[in-house]
């Protein structure tokens, strides 16, 4: 590395814009008077001339404004996502679990049969 630049590494969340990509950038550390790991997330848009898809691990190096958003551009490509990877991913957010009916007990209401049999019917509408 010649240059001071920040790079980051992280993963390719998102490749649906035309040389752009979202970058997840996932770090850990431990509090300063708990001493707990704390795990914090971001993501960065980056340009991409390179090709990356979603599952991808890259590096992302600063770089000048190139819109309003965009601030880092991917450096390298360390890992390829398999396209198994990425199909099971992508399931996994589409697929929420799902209550079963059988775990659903819906009991009939009693109360609004027989309160519409005690109520009696008004005479002299016609």
């Amino acid at each position: 590395m010649t240059n001071k630049r920040r790079r980051l590494m992280g993963v390719v969340v998102r490749a649906k814009m035309l040389k752009t990509v979202t970058v997840q950038v996932d770090r850990s550390f431990r509090h300063r008077v708990y001493q707990k790991v704390i795990r914090r997330t971001k993501r960065y848009l980056a340009h991409d001339e390179i090709g990356c898809q979603p599952g991808d691990q890259v590096i992302i190096v600063e770089s000048r404004p190139l819109s309003r958003k965009k601030r880092w551009v991917v450096q390298e490509v360390l890992r390829r996502a398999s396209e198994a990877e990425v199909k099971a991913e992508h399931v996994a957010q589409l697929v929420e679990p799902a209550i079963t009916p059988t775990e659903i007990q819906v009991e009939p209401e009693q109360g609004v049969e027989a309160e519409a049999e005690a109520q009696p019917e008004v005479e002299g509408e016609a």
